[in-house]
């Protein structure tokens, strides 16, 4: 994310002074876009599509599609406020300190060159709180709903081995038509006339990445509507018959849904590597932060837990009486045997950094803050047990595009928007 949103930001140039009034370009609800706004959007996302070589559509296609973006953006910002979703400072200054270090610049460096570039340090902080509140609204309002069980799992691997494509992952680009929900039967026709002319420029060899920009109303679309590789298991149900039988470089037809009319490209396929895995027993206790506990007391009282373990108490005695991390704090913290990846990346960087035997520091996470203890570590054959997390990973991911596609279209529709781009 960090180096994507620096490209989109700092490399966009200066944020000029607008010089004709302002004006209201959109109306979301109770809120607004204005001109200005759209316009730092739009130079941002024209430095990121030079940035990947990715012709850019006519300006006022392009306007329209950024436009769409922000849209979305804050119906899902209105929609996570309305239901009590709240990003701390605490979390807003670990992520903005974690962007920094990430493109090796102190938080001071990394201030400056937003000031300097005419962005503002302030405005890049809202951008970020806003990129946070709507990953916890989707986790809420999606994520959490999504369950893969032992019997899915136990198709897709079956599924795959029938097809003996197990290790093949596909690197895809798409083009969606949308239909808008109750469709009258002229804007579905007008709809399959957009997908037939963009596939007639398609087949008569026009660049994919240029005419998603131009025509798709998919959420990768000024990406080139690249959809990045994925596992034969990851790859939406829809195209997966499709996907099977193309050619690197191959187009499909045009493909109707509910939500419209698709064009996919198989950009490229290859065989994936299996890994050997180092594997880590673990055990923490978990304190979160709330209304009772400010983030200073949950520090505090993790660093007293720790020198009581270190004087001798036992670890699994309190992490039952004291972790919030219920099904862990039951069998005193214990995680178990967790391979890498398996743990957010700051609960996995701090079990990584231990010796076993020894004890963290307190440190926070996405869940609160821990203090962990590092009880062995060991070389396993984690073969089955990495088809299986694999394939949990590709159906869920698969699930998780499909649910957030119907849950964004289905806001869009039940939303008050009035277009004024053009009065």
């Amino acid at each position: 994310m960090a180096l994507a949103l620096l490209a989109g930001m700092l490399l966009s140039g200066p944020v000029t002074a607008v010089q004709d009034l302002d004006r209201i370009v959109a109306v979301i609800n109770d809120d607004v876009i204005m001109r200005s706004e759209l316009a730092v959007k739009i130079r941002g996302v024209t430095t990121q599509m030079e940035e990947q070589n990715i012709p850019l559509p006519p300006l006022d296609i392009l306007q329209k599609q950024v436009l769409d973006r922000l849209i979305m953006t804050k119906l899902q910002i209105q929609m996570a406020q309305n239901t009590g979703i709240r990003v701390d400072d605490e979390t807003l200054n670990r992520t903005i300190s974690n962007i920094a270090r990430e493109n090796e610049l102190s938080l001071n460096q990394f201030r400056e060159i937003l000031e300097q570039d005419g962005y503002g340090y302030e405005n890049f902080r809202r951008e970020i709180r806003d990129e946070i509140l709507i990953s916890r609204l989707q986790q809420r309002q999606v994520d959490n709903r999504v369950i893969v069980t032992d019997r899915e799992i136990d198709n897709y691997l079956s599924n795959q081995e029938h097809q003996g494509e197990t290790d093949i992952e596909f690197h895809i680009a798409h083009i969606l038509i949308a239909i808008p929900e109750g469709a009258s039967s002229r804007q579905v026709t007008r709809a399959r006339e957009t997908a037939e002319q963009a596939l007639s420029e398609l087949q008569g060899g026009a660049d994919f990445a240029n005419m998603a920009a131009t025509y798709s109303d998919g959420q990768q679309a000024l990406d080139g509507g690249d959809l990045g590789w994925r596992k034969a298991g990851q790859v939406p149900t829809l195209f997966a018959d499709f996907i099977s039988d193309m050619e690197v470089g191959g187009l499909s037809g045009l493909i109707k849904s509910p939500s419209g009319y698709h064009i996919i490209k198989l950009l490229d396929k290859r065989s994936s590597e299996q890994v050997v895995v180092t594997q880590t027993k673990v055990r923490h206790i978990l304190v979160r932060p709330d209304e009772l506990t400010t983030v200073d007391d949950a520090r505090r009282r993790l660093q007293q837990l720790r020198m009581r373990i270190e004087g001798g108490d036992d670890f699994a005695e309190l992490a039952k009486a004291h972790s919030v991390d219920t099904m862990s704090a039951a069998d005193g913290g214990d995680l178990g045997w967790v391979n890498p990846g398996d743990l957010v990346p700051e609960f996995e960087n701090m079990m990584d950094s231990l010796e076993p035997g020894a004890v963290s520091e307190p440190f926070p996470s996405q869940f609160g803050f821990h203090i962990l203890q590092v009880l062995d570590r060991r070389e396993h054959d984690s073969t089955e047990d990495i088809k299986r997390a694999r394939a949990r990973e590709a159906i869920r991911r698969r699930k998780l595009e499909e649910a957030r596609t119907d849950w964004l279209r289905q806001m869009r529709d039940e939303a008050y928007v009035e277009y004024r781009l053009d009065s």
